[in-house]
């Protein structure tokens, strides 16, 4: 009986420390779904331009917390870099990874005939957000979600008109210099094409120059210290997003100059991201057109639609609004990017 009880006390413990050989090591993380799990989740490839601003880093984080394992999703992005070849090349590898939608956010408007016809044939639907893309066949894309850009233009000559009034200066010779975005993108195109047409109805207002930041701070920062050199007289800065704003805010202060409501050079932006509304509250920009970046949302409600087998709208326009600085504090703490 003594040999017996022996034996089972030593095979009690070969269990015991089987159970604890067994478990995860502490901070080891278990895998959240089986195989199986996860071939019933969504697969949605996002072909990103990059992460060159306050906005799309926004964007892109709209897309993330939407499109999540919890809520039914196999998520994937590609950050082009403000690439198109590499975009391209993108979609061709979420075509072969046999993925249930595509989200594009286009570099440029040109060249997508090609590999939209390729998803096409592989029966994936195509949502375009952000810019558009310039194609003769609406049927390579199932959706368009983004931001009426020539009206954002509109609206900053309306935002500039409303800011030459205020200062009693609206009937004088205004110089004006623009901070353009990529050029060729649906954004840089609208904002462009839609201030120039309406400054055609203000015979004083006399556009300088207009050149590319690529929608960066840094690249904003070495064109307005250009224009700075070159132009001594700068009344107003149109710069076509915020961050080539901040670094036109740079180059303006090192060149011993102020802008925004009490400064001498005015600056109009566009997005109206957390850090322009900080700017504005510091008093360096005097407006901002709004552009919003969450897409996220919007893109999921596409897809959730097309689950379900219902038609949805092809293009959704974003309803936006425009703030001004003596707005920005009161406004800040309900902003969500």
């Amino acid at each position: 009986m003594k040999k017996i009880n022996i034996i089972t006390t030593i095979f009690i413990i070969l269990i015991i420390s089987c159970m604890f050989s067994c478990s995860p090591a502490p901070g080891y993380a278990q895998p959240s779904l089986t195989s199986a799990e996860t071939d019933d989740l969504i697969y949605v490839g996002f072909v990103q331009v990059g992460a060159e601003s306050d906005w799309r880093i926004a964007n892109t984080k709209s897309m993330k917390e939407t499109f999540t394992e919890v809520k039914g999703y196999k998520f994937e992005m590609f950050d082009a870099q403000q690439n198109t070849q590499k975009q391209i090349t993108a979609l061709r590898d979420f075509i072969l990874k046999d993925v249930d939608y595509l989200v594009l956010a286009p570099n440029t408007e040109a060249g997508w005939d090609t590999v939209l016809g390729e998803a096409k044939e592989a029966g994936i639907p195509v949502i375009i957000v952000d810019r558009m893309i310039k194609t003769n066949d609406d049927s390579l894309f199932t959706a368009w979600v983004g931001s009426d850009f020539k009206q954002q233009g509109y609206d900053a000559v309306t935002v500039l008109e409303r800011i030459l009034e205020k200062r009693g200066i609206a009937d004088q010779e205004v110089n004006i210099v623009t901070l353009q975005g990529n050029l060729g993108s649906t954004a840089q195109i609208g904002r462009t094409e839609g201030f120039a047409e309406k400054l055609s109805e203000h015979p004083n207002w006399n556009m300088l120059d207009r050149q590319s930041g690529d929608f960066t701070q840094e690249r904003g920062q070495e064109v307005m210290d250009l224009f700075l050199k070159t132009y001594p007289d700068i009344d107003v800065v149109i710069s076509e997003n915020d961050n080539m704003a901040f670094g036109a805010i740079n180059a303006i202060e090192a060149a011993g100059k102020t802008c925004g409501p009490n400064g001498d050079i005015i600056i109009v932006s566009f997005d109206g991201v957390r850090a322009a509304f900080e700017a504005m509250i510091e008093g360096k920009i005097d407006a901002c057109v709004e552009c919003n970046p969450l897409h996220g949302p919007r893109v999921e409600s596409i897809i959730q639609a097309l689950e379900r087998g219902e038609k949805v709208e092809k293009f959704v326009f974003v309803k936006e609004s425009v703030f001004y600085a003596e707005d920005a504090a009161s406004l800040i703490d309900s902003r969500d990017y």
